[in-house]
């Protein structure tokens, strides 16, 4: 199955039983809803696998009431957001918490970030072994041309060269995303 299925496919796959569908959803946006607890909410690591496990236990429960299959995301985000919430509050009784941190203005701007980044590393996820490795090796790992190429075995003048090529193949990558029923990390 893989992440060839847009999410649309994949909640009707969910919709008709399939466990390893099920399975995929859950792969396909497990870091997006637990980098929204603890990214956007701040929540303790605790706290937010809490509210990873609910969020998914949740959406089984009610992926039947999920009115566009294909805007899974959003209703996971929603979920998500409404939970992280719903357990700040519960926080707040049993300390005092200042409004600003149930605040959810930033959380949208977060929110964007943790989109793009996900859209990015699923398009790098597409890209050629060779891109991959060199654009790790340049942006991740902040290695400088002359350490790639001896890596690679490339003459260091090269290098510049094939970043800019790996670097037009994931923006074709990120940009050949915007159909009608995108996958999971286009917006």
């Amino acid at each position: 199955m893989g992440s060839t299925l847009s999410d649309s496919q994949l909640v009707a796959r969910c919709r008709a039983g399939d466990q390893a569908a099920w399975g995929e959803l859950v792969e396909r946006f497990s870091r997006y809803v637990y980098a929204i607890s603890v990214q956007a909410f701040r929540l303790p690591e605790s706290d937010a696998e809490d509210v990873f496990q609910e969020v998914f236990a949740r959406a089984y429960q009610h992926l039947d009431k999920l009115r566009d299959d294909a805007a899974v995301k959003p209703w996971l985000a929603q979920l998500t957001r409404r939970l992280c919430i719903d357990r700040l509050r519960a926080a707040a009784r049993e300390r005092p918490v200042a409004d600003e941190e149930l605040e959810a203005a930033e959380t949208d701007e977060t929110l964007a970030q943790l989109d793009e980044a996900l859209a990015v590393h699923e398009a790098l996820a597409a890209a050629p072994e060779h891109c991959r490795e060199i654009l790790d090796r340049f942006f991740a790992r902040d290695e400088s041309y002359r350490t790639i190429g001896d890596a690679l075995d490339l003459p260091a003048g090269t290098i510049a060269s094939r970043i800019s090529r790996c670097l037009a193949k994931l923006r074709e990558l990120l940009e050949g995303r915007t159909g009608t029923d995108p996958p999971s990390s286009s917006r």
